[in-house]
């Protein structure tokens, strides 16, 4: 590959890969909070309509999502969709709907006895949700909401079968100018981990900035590996049980 190559087409494509990447995951955001709240709703109507929107989304593939919005929608709705527009909508709402089911989740295990601190104070449903029990479940949603961000991360490769000219199109007709596949995808793994990577990281100090914010201790940081190793091989902790077995 070319520097010119490099400079006219893969560039532009990484940049357009993390302009996909931000606004799908802000509207992805938006969504998990909005409907796992909604599904938490004391109105059955509210949560039968939620809970719809998470299990149509949860069941349907977000690529065929883009395809219907780009070739499906003109004809059914006579609206036409900029292939851009299409792929961060179908991500976002996609996504979202994963999201939601992580908000749900969290605000459910949140203890009752906050909830029954909140309605003693005379708190409304949505400051009780504002003040007490988002608060308190932010920490648990985080480590989750990791994994999503890397999954949608790798889902943005899928905008490119609408022509929307990421660093997956662009390493394609690079590949087809050049015809050099290994190095050309080679780096393209390479970019998926280094970004992947870097948001691992920023997600982990948010992690451990939400947990400093409700009073607990942040997880001491490790290395690759979970568990460190003595000189003999053996961790520290297999060390300390067979000690206290042979005691």
């Amino acid at each position: 590959m070319t520097s010119g190559m490099f400079t006219t087409w893969f560039l532009p494509g990484i940049w357009i890969t993390i302009q996909v990447l931000l606004y799908s995951a802000a509207l992805a955001a938006a969504v998990s909070f909005v409907v796992g709240i909604l599904r938490t709703s004391d109105v059955w109507i509210v949560r039968f309509l939620s809970g719809a929107y998470f299990e149509i989304f949860r069941g349907t593939s977000a690529l065929v999502m883009m395809f219907w919005m780009v070739f499906a929608v003109p004809t059914l709705l006579n609206l036409q969709f900029v292939p851009m527009f299409a792929g961060v909508l179908a991500l976002g709402l996609t996504y979202g709907a994963y999201g939601s089911e992580i908000v749900r989740g969290a605000l459910a295990a949140v203890a009752p006895a906050q909830r029954e601190a909140g309605i003693a104070l005379s708190f409304t449903k949505m400051q009780r949700l504002r003040r007490v029990e988002i608060p308190q479940a932010w920490p648990e949603m985080v480590p989750p909401f990791n994994n999503l961000l890397i999954e949608l991360l790798k889902g943005t490769a899928l905008v490119s079968t609408i022509t929307v000219a990421d660093m997956l199109f662009a390493a394609n007709l690079i590949r087809i100018v050049d015809v050099e596949s290994a190095p050309i995808y080679t780096l393209i793994l390479v970019l998926y981990f280094v970004i992947a990577f870097a948001l691992t990281r920023g997600m982990r100090a948010l992690e451990r900035q939400a947990k400093a914010g409700i009073g607990q201790k942040p997880e001491k940081k490790g290395g690759l590996l979970s568990r460190r190793l003595s000189p003999t091989g053996m961790s520290t902790e297999a060390r300390s049980h067979g000690a206290g077995g042979a005691a």
